[in-house]
């Protein structure tokens, strides 16, 4: 299972991005998981300093900004 996190504080990008990843991966055909990481603490922590982030198991693959469904399905399929 892939797992998916959307670190941010649950703005409008961010609610995008999390849109976005959840369509990527489910077009993919993608046994998934979203999550939401809302809480600025874990945020930092993860090295997050502009959201919204998109983590793909653990590891931070974008920050700053909103990706789109296809930047998402080549992060996946990487």
């Amino acid at each position: 299972m892939i797992k998916l996190q959307i670190l941010g504080t649950g703005c409008a990008k961010c609610a995008t991005l999390a849109l976005n990843a959840d369509v990527a991966a489910r077009s993919l055909g993608l046994d998934y998981a979203l999550e939401k990481v809302t809480d600025m603490n874990a945020i930092i922590d993860a090295g997050v300093m502009s959201t919204p982030g998109l983590a793909i198991n653990g590891e931070v693959k974008s920050v700053g900004r909103v990706l789109s469904v296809q930047e998402i399905k080549q992060l996946l399929t990487a």
